[in-house]
């Protein structure tokens, strides 16, 4: 099932306008979340990062778009759905109402949820070849509108491209400033004996709500020491692990960049953190 402004829709009869401003000029904002049996999982971080998006994109958010509103809305989708007791992938979608030209008419907003399942509950470890390679065609403005999750994906859709057409499983990006700030599904970490360093905000990365979790994982244990300052290219290959993180793969290890293989010893040590958290989490 679609939930479109709170209606439910077959997946083959949901339908969106024309004139849709999020298909006409990318003028939406997204939030994918993980699901596992009925607990969404950081809901409120994915909450307050959507509040926070709409605000910085002069969206005019609804009296209604509470917390619980767009909870009870997941909700409603999943059971409708027969995904309530499943682990599930959802997507909220948040576009500016219909109206106008590059300038809206209208500040209103719609919404739209999709919910897909999921194979596995837990974060899975991943031992298999993960080779990356930098995407160097076109370069990410460190501002602040980079680092959010809005419908404009061209980058990170022609990375993809580019990185399937040369046999690499992912690829990592730059900044104006010729930093590396994140891969093309997730962000990025660096470690280094017992450091492990990430791209700061500033940078231009996205505010990952995952991204939030490893490193609270990483603040509260005594093995490791975290580092947010920016990544050079030079550092890849003098790293001993690389790994990528997002909501719906946890962290993904990367075994290869160039002629540089990576442990990932460190990754599955904060991994297991991790399902452990999650764990707690899900009644």
């Amino acid at each position: 099932m679609i939930n479109i402004d709170g209606v439910l829709f077959e997946n083959e009869e949901a339908q969106l306008t024309v004139d849709n401003r999020g298909f006409h000029y990318g003028d939406a904002v997204f939030e994918t979340i993980k699901v596992v049996r009925g607990t969404v999982l950081f809901w409120e971080e994915h909450y307050f990062r959507l509040m926070a998006s709409m605000r910085i994109l002069r969206m005019e958010i609804p009296m209604n778009f509470t917390l619980e509103f767009l909870l009870d809305e997941i909700h409603k989708t999943l059971k409708n759905s027969n995904l309530e007791h499943s682990t599930s992938r959802v997507k909220l979608i948040v576009n500016r109402a219909s109206g106008g030209l590059y300038l809206p008419s209208n500040s209103g907003v719609n919404y739209l949820i999709t919910v897909a399942p999921l194979a596995f509950d837990e974060f899975r470890f991943s031992a298999n070849n993960y080779v990356v390679e930098l995407f160097k065609d076109y370069l990410i403005a460190p501002v602040l509108l980079s680092t959010l999750k809005t419908n404009n994906r061209l980058v990170n859709i022609l990375g993809s491209i580019f990185g399937k057409e040369n046999g690499f499983e992912n690829c990592l990006l730059l900044n104006t400033n010729k930093m590396v700030i994140e891969a093309l599904n997730g962000n990025l970490f660096l470690v280094k004996g017992n450091t492990i360093k990430t791209p700061p905000i500033k940078d231009g990365c996205l505010n990952g709500i995952m991204r939030k979790q490893i490193i609270s994982l990483i603040d509260a244990s005594e093995e490791y020491e975290l580092e947010e300052s920016s990544i050079s290219p030079f550092e890849l290959q003098k790293a001993d692990e690389l790994f990528i993180t997002n909501t719906i793969i946890g962290i993904q290890p990367i075994s290869n960049y160039r002629k540089k293989s990576f442990a990932s010893i460190v990754a599955k040590d904060i991994l297991t953190k991790l399902n452990d958290k999650v764990n707690n989490l899900v009644v």
